[in-house]
């Protein structure tokens, strides 16, 4: 499904109103997961999370091109539905901020593990009786898409 199944703009706006206000929930809670340390409680919540996402940016996208399609609404409906986006808006960006937090704190959790690794590589090298061993270690990969 890549569009809200409705025959009017107001059952339009009232779809939109319940698919954001789910898309908010996901995103709050994956924040709260994130924040609460444990990212990978929040494994469980992308695949209706994309979903969501997709229809969401499909609606938005045809009634941008299509103002009809959510033409003539009651100015209470519509002010529902501004706000929910707002809300979602503000759900995304605070979600955002957080990702890019531990984006930030795992390159840095990365970056002092090799150099660390690096450190005690140099130590060892060298040659003659008093050179260390050098030991095996072991590759880093960073996942550059996180």
């Amino acid at each position: 499904m890549s569009e809200l199944a409705a025959t009017s703009p107001a059952e339009r706006a009232k779809a939109l109103i319940r698919l954001t206000g789910r898309l908010t929930e996901l995103f709050e809670t994956e924040t709260g997961h994130f924040e609460a340390r444990a990212p990978h409680k929040a494994f469980d919540l992308q695949d209706e999370k994309m979903q969501l996402a997709n229809i969401y940016r499909r609606e938005t996208h045809l009634a941008r091109n299509d103002p009809e399609r959510l033409a003539g609404l009651d100015p209470e409906l519509k002010s529902r539905l501004r706000a929910q986006v707002e809300k979602l808006e503000a759900a995304v960006q605070r979600n955002g901020l957080v990702v890019e937090s531990l984006k930030t704190i795992t390159e840095g959790l990365v970056k002092a593990i090799a150099d660390e690794a690096a450190r005690q590589r140099a130590q060892n090298a060298g040659y003659g009786p008093d050179a260390g061993r050098m030991g095996h270690i072991g590759a880093i990969a960073v996942n550059q898409s996180a």
